[in-house]
């Protein structure tokens, strides 16, 4: 009989004004992500046998050996592994390898991890990225990292398209809005257009309220068997299609700057194996590291044609009562972004699924896209989740 993966717990950390509640080091705040996931999967902690981990911010030294390093932490002994780095979409990579892994056998039990405590540690900074490859020839020039490579992205958008930075801001105060309504949100204040738009210019033409916010956090994940939800009296969230891709590095060796081939290809083929329609999908939740992201993100992702997603998102079309829930927990530009965000996209769209959203609980959810970048517009990972 064939296996199927499905998702049957999620967990994260509490935050105070952008940092972990109680402190701790990033090793520690993992290990009680991990412990809230499987507490809320009712599955016990030497029953992992399948750890996958992307980064250990904090962590000193080139050869971290994430899971290696993880597993003695929290006393487990995996037989599968994946430390799979492909920037903020790692996570959705992850669902989809350890629902290979599960379906293949490799493990019964699998545990996807990040946390970060960059905050407390002011370990993140606008000094950019190491200039490897062709980023050695941009980082000379002073560019910001990764904020200038996404302002680039988003002039070339208004130059082909007509694309305003007044839609930019539409994304970030509709996101506001969902924050508002999530009590574990670092920013819950009302904004505005005018508010984001007047807020400091960072790189031009994206300002303060366009860029995520700078918090610690830890999510996890745990994924098992169909059959053994079913015995644990779990109620699964299904995999029902996944992709993911990358493109390039550095913004100067992009395909196309005003277009995200990565989220293209990946989500083509979560959609294809799917089998469903864009009109099937009632939640997205989609990594939201700059305004720019967003809009350029439902593009590639087929809800809107490329060059009109300035049009989609306005009128608060994503915000509380639109017609387009999106990123309904605040996102990275209001509720909390460690780094690398793609596993609270996650935690959120099973939430949702489950309805255990509270106040900002989305009517009759369903089906529901997940889809994260990393690196700069390098890399995309889609998955697309279902409650039934």
């Amino acid at each position: 009989m064939a296996r199927e993966a499905v998702i049957v717990g999620v967990g994260d950390v509490p935050l105070k004004d952008g940092k972990v509640v109680g402190g701790g080091s990033v090793l520690q705040v993992q290990a009680r992500a991990a412990k809230a996931a499987l507490d809320n999967a009712g599955i016990p902690m030497r029953d992992v046998d399948g750890l996958l981990v992307a980064g250990l911010w904090g962590v000193p030294g080139p050869g971290q050996l994430p899971s290696v390093t993880l597993g003695e932490y929290l006393g487990i002994f995996p037989r599968f592994a994946d430390t799979t780095n492909i920037g903020g979409s790692a996570f959705e990579a992850h669902v989809a390898h350890a629902a290979m892994a599960i379906e293949k056998g490799y493990c019964d039990v699998a545990l996807i991890v990040y946390g970060s405590t960059q905050k407390s540690e002011r370990s993140r900074t606008l000094g950019g990225r190491p200039p490897v490859l062709t980023m050695q020839f941009e980082n000379v020039w002073g560019i910001p990292q990764p904020v200038g490579g996404y302002a680039m992205a988003a002039r070339r958008h208004m130059h082909e398209f007509g694309t305003t930075e007044e839609q930019l801001a539409e994304i970030a105060v509709a996101t506001r809005k969902w924050a508002s309504l999530n009590p574990a949100a670092t920013m819950r204040d009302p904004i505005s257009i005018d508010d984001v738009m007047a807020s400091t210019r960072i790189s031009d033409p994206l300002k303060l309220l366009d860029c995520c916010l700078v918090t610690d956090g830890a999510g996890a994940i745990v994924m098992t068997t169909a059959e053994n939800a079913k015995a644990h009296g779990n109620k699964p969230i299904h995999i029902r299609g996944y992709g993911e891709a990358h493109t390039h590095w550095s913004i100067g060796a992009m395909p196309d700057l005003a277009r995200l081939t990565a989220a293209e290809m990946a989500s083509k083929r979560a959609f294809d194996m799917a089998g469903v329609s864009h009109d099937a999908i009632d939640l997205v939740e989609c990594y939201d590291s700059f305004t720019i992201t967003v809009l350029m993100t439902l593009e590639a992702l087929g809800f809107c044609k490329l060059g009109e997603g300035g049009a989609f998102v306005s009128s608060q079309r994503t915000a509380p009562g639109g017609v387009f829930p999106l990123n309904t927990n605040g996102g990275g530009l209001s509720y909390c972004h460690p780094g690398m965000y793609g596993i609270f996209l996650l935690v959120e769209a099973v939430r949702q699924l489950r309805g255990e959203a509270g106040e900002r609980q989305v009517d009759n959810v369903q089906t529901a896209l997940v889809h994260g970048t990393g690196g700069t517009l390098s890399s995309g990972a889609t998955v697309i989740l279902t409650n039934n």
